[in-house]
């Protein structure tokens, strides 16, 4: 029963770094594509955590893996900072045409 929990934190931890490894190449669908299936299993998480407790063996790397996702998301947003500029910028010309 509790290795599910761990499962859920090494799965989220596998799409980050799917999400990682596509950002770097600036595969900009597939960093959109593994956030969702993120999100799927920060949400299914989220509900079994409600009903399930890891042991304290386990808890130690949790943390680990939690600290790795946030390495994760820290260098895909630098990554991504010039991505989204430009998109915002478009997006920015494309309302100033309208008005």
């Amino acid at each position: 029963m509790h290795e599910r929990l761990m499962d859920y934190y090494k799965a989220i931890e596998a799409s980050s770094r799917q999400m990682l490894e596509a950002a770097r190449a600036e595969e900009w669908d597939e960093v959109v594509r593994c956030e969702g299936a993120c999100a799927v299993l920060i949400e299914r998480l989220r509900f079994l955590s409600k009903s399930q407790e890891l042991p304290k063996g386990q808890r130690a790397e949790k943390s680990l893996i939690m600290q790795r996702i946030l390495r994760n998301d820290a260098e895909i947003r630098v990554l991504a900072e010039p991505w989204l500029s430009t998109f915002a910028e478009m997006f920015d010309t494309r309302l100033q045409l309208i008005h």
